[in-house]
């Protein structure tokens, strides 16, 4: 049964860019994700429209659909994307200050 979602709260963006971040961050891919989103932002809705034809349902066999689906549905709006990579840039810092602070 598939369970694709159709619209995406304020709240629930939220949470996806937070948790999308925080994902690339801890696996200290800031540069290369910045890279690339930066130069896909002019593309961001037709990249989400084939995530939306084609990733969701080849990666739905692996992960959950609906929140695969959101994020097709996140990067529909070129707002989102420079949204994730401010966000990113953020956790990027702070983690930076964190081992500053250790050494």
């Amino acid at each position: 049964m598939y369970r694709y979602a159709t619209e995406l709260t304020e709240e629930r963006s939220e949470y996806l860019l937070d948790k999308l971040s925080r994902w690339i961050v801890d696996h200290h891919l800031e540069t290369p994700a910045v890279m690339f989103l930066e130069s896909m932002k002019p593309l961001s809705f037709i990249g989400s429209q084939m995530w939306l034809m084609y990733g969701v349902p080849l990666l739905g066999i692996v992960v959950d659909e609906r929140e695969s689906s959101e994020l097709g549905l996140l990067f529909e709006n070129r707002e989102n994307v420079e949204a994730l990579i401010q966000r990113i840039e953020t956790l990027a810092r702070e983690a930076d200050k964190k081992k500053e602070g250790k050494s």
